[in-house]
């Protein structure tokens, strides 16, 4: 599916804003992904939040990620498994202090799993809840959002989320019995206006509105429901909710 192909579909079946991820996984393509994702957040208007990329460590990565600001993406998407970055390096701190002073969010896959002989680095070397909480600790200004509610790290996760009001969880592919989880996740445990909804569509195994549908059955309260449904995610990427 194309890009706009997807946007169609969602937007066709009720989805009434869309946030768009991308991430570069190698030097030398953030600017041709971002100029990209600029467009077609132009063509959609405000119903699509696209989200920049760059390669951390690439060379004038923090110019390159000031530019997509500029243009009026919505904050920056990061993938440690892919591009193998340390969260806790010298260029990430840069591009950390990049989003703190255009009041941009991150999202992050930093979690330990899914991991991969593929990559071509280690998650479990990158990647933990203690590395990510010097981060929340330093830019207490930088809204982070942790992909698939930190998996495999989902209990320190939960607690961090507790001491750190710069933190986010999203559920993608966490609720949906995809992953290897001992223990279904309860959301009722999770601090409600910190958590959620994430699908990764359309790179999931599942049908689209398959986590939609555990939402609905989590048998969590309808406050709770609006907040982990959009207003969380209106809150975490500085969405003006349109009257319903």
């Amino acid at each position: 599916m194309t890009s706009s192909e997807i946007f169609e579909f969602l937007l066709s079946h009720g989805i009434k804003h869309i946030i768009a991820l991308q991430y570069a996984h190698k030097p030398g393509i953030a600017r041709h992904l971002n100029k990209y994702m600029s467009e077609k957040c132009r063509e959609y208007g405000n119903r699509v939040t696209g989200m920049a990329t760059v390669f951390p460590g690439e060379e004038n990565a923090e110019t390159i990620l000031q530019e997509t600001f500029d243009s009026g993406l919505g904050g920056l998407k990061l993938h440690a498994h892919v591009q193998c970055f340390d969260m806790n390096s010298e260029h990430m701190n840069r591009l950390y202090e990049c989003c703190r002073i255009n009041r941009k969010p991150v999202v992050m896959h930093i979690g330990r799993e899914p991991k991969s002989t593929a990559y071509g680095c280690d998650p479990y070397q990158l990647c933990s809840a203690e590395k990510l909480e010097l981060v929340l600790k330093y830019f207490p200004d930088v809204k982070i959002c942790v992909s698939h509610l930190g998996f495999d790290e989902t209990s320190a996760y939960r607690k961090l989320i507790e001491k750190y009001d710069n933190l986010w969880l999203d559920t993608a592919m966490v609720i949906t019995d995809y992953f290897p989880i001992e223990e279904k996740v309860n959301l009722g445990y999770y601090r409600t206006d910190r958590i959620m909804y994430g699908s990764d569509f359309p790179n999931i195994p599942y049908a689209w509105d398959r986590e939609l549908k555990e939402l609905n059955a989590a048998g969590i309260s309808e406050y709770a429901l609006e907040k982990l449904s959009y207003k969380n995610a209106a809150d975490f990427f500085s969405i003006k909710l349109q009257p319903v």
